[in-house]
């Protein structure tokens, strides 16, 4: 796995990703410790609006920052993003009024909002390989689990040393260090094209692409699947582990360590799996497996007696492999649906879409739990993952070839695009990889 860091251009951005996902795990320990500071006992409400000004940029700024700096020479763009994130986490630790936090905070996520979808389509440039892009998506998110499990580690560390408003010094390093590390790189530039119609079309070209895509609205389905198993955990960890089985804040993150251990080690057979078995067989099967993991998980809420701890570990540690089996050969699907050119607005049109599917099961995962107990919480959201499933299993089609063989009836006879074409029925026939663009704007039947 680890050979794909032999490319110098990847192993660069390889570690710009890390130091900022590090930068941005003591942010989050630190605004936590600021929200305290200004607010006192109404922590948890001013982290709950900043969670949600959050979302809010994610799925608003990420499709229309795709359409303005798409286009724009990306290591200029991603290193200016890393600056402006670098320069709010500078100003942080200087605010005392709330208005002043969200506002920060919002700025922060608008330009991670436009950084990620870019950085995300940027990879497969640098790795046309398929195998070798696998194994970049899978050292990807075996980040995301580590800086998740080590994060709050260092900040602790950190805190023995320092106040929690040095820790946002530590971001901005992060993201600084980031954009060095993205300004030593020569990226692919982004082909040029031009769009048809309005900044309206442009910012919605990912999303158009996306919702026409057929193994693309199943992947839609499984983001809700994954997020309604995953908002169970991310939630209500802290109430069930406190609350019902009455344990320590410690226990609190050891919980939520197994969760990101059993993502881990998922992403760690990934590779492997998807050289043997189709994108859509690991998916399916992973959103299946969440949805009698819920079940599992409301059969022991309402039989065990605040369950047993053990039980908790495995399951939640279960809910982490299969996420992460559900989700990572996502951006496999999204690199074979999009020319090069549209990548960064088809990203970005993901990073939107499954975002709001957490937007909707964040809150879901909290009320249910608070007013009708961690059991029923199980079967709701058991029963968006097992929909989620279902839908997935119905858009998605079984047979899911590259080269579509398909007809034009709309382009002159002259048309570069036709070059390959024959004359039948009153159109031209012609089959390649297909892919939804200006000149195929639906799926064939």
């Amino acid at each position: 796995m680890l050979a794909v860091l032999r490319n110098r251009t990847y192993r660069h951005l390889f570690g710009a990703h890390v130091v900022a996902l590090t930068g941005t795990g003591l942010a989050t320990v630190a605004l936590g410790l600021l929200a305290y500071d200004i607010a006192g006992a109404d922590a948890g409400a001013v982290l709950g609006t900043a969670l949600a000004v959050k979302m809010v940029a994610y799925v608003g700024v990420a499709p229309i920052a795709a359409a303005l700096l798409g286009a724009l020479p990306r290591r200029a763009v991603l290193v200016a993003l890393d600056l402006v994130r670098a320069g709010v986490a500078v100003a942080l630790p200087w605010v005392d009024q709330l208005w002043q936090v969200y506002a920060l905070i919002f700025v922060l996520q608008a330009a991670s909002a436009a950084f990620t979808p870019i950085f995300q389509a940027t990879i497969p440039d640098v790795l046309p390989d398929e195998r070798e892009y696998t194994r970049a998506v899978t050292l990807s998110r075996m980040a995301y689990d580590l800086e998740g499990l080590l994060s709050p580690s260092l900040a602790a560390a950190l805190l023995v040393l320092m106040s929690f408003n040095d820790l946002f010094l530590g971001t901005a390093i992060g993201f600084a260090g980031s954009a060095l590390l993205v300004v030593s790189t020569v990226l692919p530039r982004p082909k040029s094209v031009n769009r048809r119609g309005s900044l309206y079309a442009a910012t919605t070209q990912g999303v158009r692409i996306y919702l026409a895509t057929p193994r693309l609205r199943g992947l839609l389905a499984v983001h809700l699947a994954a997020a309604a198993a995953g908002s169970m955990v991310l939630v209500n960890t802290v109430a069930y582990v406190r609350g019902v089985l009455d344990r320590g804040s410690s226990d609190v993150a050891v919980a939520l360590a197994f969760n990101g251990v059993g993502s881990l080690a998922a992403a760690l057979m990934l590779p492997k799996l998807l050289d043997r078995v189709s994108d859509r067989t690991v998916v399916i099967r992973a959103v299946a497996a969440l949805f009698v993991l819920l079940l599992g998980g409301a059969a022991f809420a309402s039989l065990l007696d605040g369950w047993h701890w053990s039980a908790l570990l495995v399951l939640w540690a279960l809910i982490g492999a299969g996420c992460c089996f559900a989700l990572a050969p996502g951006a496999r699907l999204l690199r074979r649906s999009a020319h090069s050119e549209d990548r960064p607005a088809l990203f970005a049109a993901d990073f939107a879409l499954s975002h709001a599917c957490w937007l909707l099961c964040y809150p879901l995962a909290g009320w249910v739990a608070t007013a009708a107990g961690m059991t029923t919480a199980f079967l709701v959201l058991g029963a968006i993952t097992a929909a989620g499933a279902l839908i997935a299993l119905r858009l998605w089609p079984r047979h899911d070839p590259a080269v579509v063989e398909h007809e034009h009836r709309d382009l002159d006879a002259d048309h570069d695009h036709l070059h390959d074409a024959v004359l039948a029925g009153g159109g031209y026939r012609h089959a390649h990889e297909f892919r939804i663009d200006d000149h195929h704007e639906r799926w064939p039947r």
